[in-house]
């Protein structure tokens, strides 16, 4: 458990910032004292300090929207820690994905790679998804190639709206074929860090 100084402010409390870990959606702010801290850490759900209540709550006692901690990182003065988590659901009360009005866009790409990662698991009939992973490994890859070629001609072409409808269709199977790969976007991001350094 990383240390967070929890004497820096009078009340005894640190802001928490709380980011979906597949799309790096920011979801919310609390506050932690030493006690949530503790029992986030220990039982891998965000707990916060409600300094309305005056009293420990853990994120979605009442709606089952539980944000399950994956990584926490502590800031460079130890006041301030931020939270990846996976959310059950709707993180804001007013049941949208953030309490932050952020456009819809931010971390779609991670969104969609958790569909497809849900019509991997499910196979509900009537899905294309559900197509691509019934014919395999081969017929994903001979997707992504010929959606590929299709990205490449309509570059060369130099008409950027058919680009970017390719391009879209090139990254979609490029999901898919990841996620028959056994592969996701924070293995590749990990490669492509690697390769900067």
């Amino acid at each position: 458990m990383a240390t967070l100084d929890f004497t820096k402010n009078a009340d005894g409390l640190v802001p928490a910032v709380i980011q979906d870990a597949a799309t790096g959606k920011v979801l919310m702010l609390g506050y932690m004292n030493a006690e949530a801290w503790e029992k986030t850490c220990s039982t891998g759900l965000v707990t916060f300090w409600s300094r309305s209540r005056k009293q420990l709550w853990v994120k979605g006692e009442t709606s089952g929207n539980y944000l399950h901690v994956v990584e926490t990182y502590v800031d460079c003065d130890a006041d301030t820690v931020l939270v990846k988590a996976r959310p059950d659901g709707p993180t804001c009360h007013r049941g949208t994905v953030s309490c932050f009005d952020t456009p819809a866009e931010e971390g779609f790409l991670g969104a969609l790679e958790q569909v497809i990662q849900g019509r991997h698991a499910e196979m509900p009939e009537g899905h294309y998804t559900t197509l691509l992973f019934n014919k395999g490994v081969k017929k994903i890859s001979q997707k992504v190639g010929e959606e590929a070629v299709e990205t490449i001609l309509e570059a060369a072409t130099g008409d950027l709206d058919r680009y970017i409808y390719e391009a879209s269709d090139l990254l979609y199977h490029l999901l898919v074929l990841n996620e028959q790969m056994g592969v996701t976007l924070a293995d590749l991001q990990k490669e492509l860090l690697s390769r900067h350094k």
